[in-house]
């Protein structure tokens, strides 16, 4: 089939991107299923093709077939229509947490774009039946926990093709609701699926990728943020300035970490105001400061060949087995193996653990008399004759620290934890959605570490103004922002008080938003010869 026409299961855009899914599992856009009638005939010309091969009582995998090891028992064809039933039925074992609505509508969306290849053997109805999940918001209950990532994510996947049918629960309107309710008060209807539509709808890697693009925004909203608590940590300590300068990362020009400086230079309004020449001033920074554009570059410019890869996962037919209509042939692989999915989130954890450590060790400067220069212990912002008693964010350091052990040892890659199951016929699977969910819980532990630096780094830019060493009218006008906002959203503290529904208020208002600032600016290698 067209693959132009294929992908244009969402109204205006060619390829889904990151962002579509994006779009759609927020509820920003609504699906639109094409009125193409060459479109729409070839997705229905799969669905007949299936149906006269198992008429016809041709062996074709699932169909005619058990599934997996058992794919050696034939269904006589009485009893073909009864097989889907009894797919998503025994898949019907998932545990753990259920994903939220914005993951469970990310994953209904990537298998909707997959199925609309045509490749599958599905209705054009059931495209429809999953665009109206989406646009009804009526959004399976999908537990997290049960899918080891090739035959794709068979039984988590279960839980939308029950739904489809009218069956297990969806999130409606703000509550658990058993589907059948809650399609009925939509003004929908449930769908029986026919022989190889639930095996289509599960033999995917649709959780893993959904997952992925959530991970990956949040990873990158990640990266802009540690540029920025980064910038207001130099400001903070009278740091060195001209370790971002352009002309030393065009002498190794990896664009990641050249954008990573770049952001942190003109948060610093260019090198103007470095303490550079103070007296008492250091040559150099320690590490977690100098170096911080090598370690967030790293994840900037592992989220661009990420992006690929997911973008492919997205836009690509990934069930078993394929349906070729021009050929009349089924055709039998593995593309529903996780493989790039579980690579790319088990660097991306990586990658964001690295930038959970590099921002713990910026809290640590900040916090301990011997490296901030001159600020007070723990940047407590008790009186003199108070500070005795009070102790700031000595509690809040101990728990970043917590964090960030926890997110450094989730970087085990799970993608190295194949173990093979379903009677040795699933001997080499991918661990996909765990990485996946691995990738998510790093980001969350992160994001946390991130929200204990901002406000930290925030009372320490506060401390040094008392001490009559800053002007915020003198700071570039995107750090001065920042450190304007979250003094509103914080209260200064002078004496101790609980701080974690402070923690709570700026992880929430961090995560509502993203920092922007300028690109790199190119720099000539002669240039930075001449420097």
């Amino acid at each position: 089939m067209d693959a132009t026409n294929a992908s244009n299961v969402l109204s205006g855009a060619a390829v889904w991107r990151i962002e579509d899914v994006l779009s759609v599992a927020r509820g920003a856009v609504r699906v639109h299923v094409p009125d193409d009638a060459a479109w729409r005939e070839s997705i229905e010309q799969g669905a007949q093709l299936v149906e006269a091969m198992w008429r016809d009582e041709r062996v074709v995998y699932g169909v005619t077939t058990g599934y997996g090891a058992s794919c050696d028992r034939a269904v006589p064809a009485e009893l073909v229509s009864e097989l889907p039933d009894h797919l998503i039925r025994y898949h019907g074992c998932g545990l753990g947490r259920a994903l939220d609505a914005e993951a469970s509508a990310a994953v209904v969306a990537v298998r909707l774009r997959s199925l609309a290849h045509g490749y599958s053997g599905v209705r054009l109805c059931l495209l429809e039946h999953l665009a109206d999940l989406l646009n009804h918001r009526v959004l399976p209950v999908i537990p997290e926990e049960g899918s080891v990532g090739a035959s794709g994510d068979l039984t988590p996947l279960s839980y939308v093709a029950a739904v489809l049918q009218g069956q297990r629960d969806v999130l409606h309107q703000g509550r658990r609701r058993p589907a059948a309710e809650a399609l009925s008060s939509a003004g929908l209807a449930p769908l029986p699926l026919r022989p190889k539509e639930a095996l289509a709808v599960m033999n995917g890697t649709a959780v893993m990728t959904g997952l992925a693009c959530l991970a990956w925004d949040r990873a990158r909203r990640l990266a802009g943020w540690a540029c920025r608590i980064t910038a207001m940590s130099v400001v903070a300590l009278r740091g060195v300035h001209a370790h971002f300068d352009p002309r030393v990362f065009a002498a190794k020009p990896h664009a990641g970490s050249a954008r990573a400086a770049a952001w942190i230079f003109a948060d610093l309004d260019g090198g103007r105001g470095s303490s550079t020449g103070v007296s008492g001033a250091p040559l150099q920074e320690r590490y977690s400061i100098r170096c911080a554009p090598h370690v967030v570059g790293v994840l900037w410019d592992a989220l661009e060949w990420m992006r690929e890869w997911i973008e492919v996962e997205i836009n690509s037919a990934n069930d078993n087995p394929l349906v070729h209509t021009t050929s009349g042939e089924v055709l039998h692989g593995g593309n529903f193996y996780g493989g790039h999915i579980a690579f790319a989130m088990d660097g991306l954890k990586t990658a964001v653990a690295s930038v959970a450590d590099l921002l713990d060790r910026q809290i640590a400067l900040l916090l301990s008399e011997h490296t901030s220069r001159g600020l007070s212990a723990n940047l407590s912002g008790a009186a003199v004759d108070r500070l005795c008693i009070n102790h700031g964010f000595k509690a809040v350091h101990i728990a970043t620290s917590a964090w960030t052990a926890e997110a450094l040892k989730l970087t085990m890659p799970a993608g190295s934890f194949s173990r093979s199951t379903e009677c040795h016929n699933q001997d080499k699977v991918s661990m996909g959605t765990i990485a996946a969910r691995d990738a998510l819980r790093v980001l969350e532990l992160t994001e946390q570490v991130a929200a204990s630096c901002l406000i930290a780094v925030t009372q320490a830019l506060s401390l040094r103004q008392r001490l009559g060493h800053l002007d915020p009218a003198g700071l570039a006008a995107g750090l001065a922002a920042t450190w304007a906002e979250v003094s509103r959203e914080v209260p200064f503290v002078d004496e101790d008080r609980r701080l974690d529904q402070d923690l709570e208020h700026i992880l929430a208002w961090m995560r509502s938003r993203a920092v922007t600032a300028v690109e790199p600016a190119l720099v000539r290698p002669e240039e930075t010869l001449r420097a």
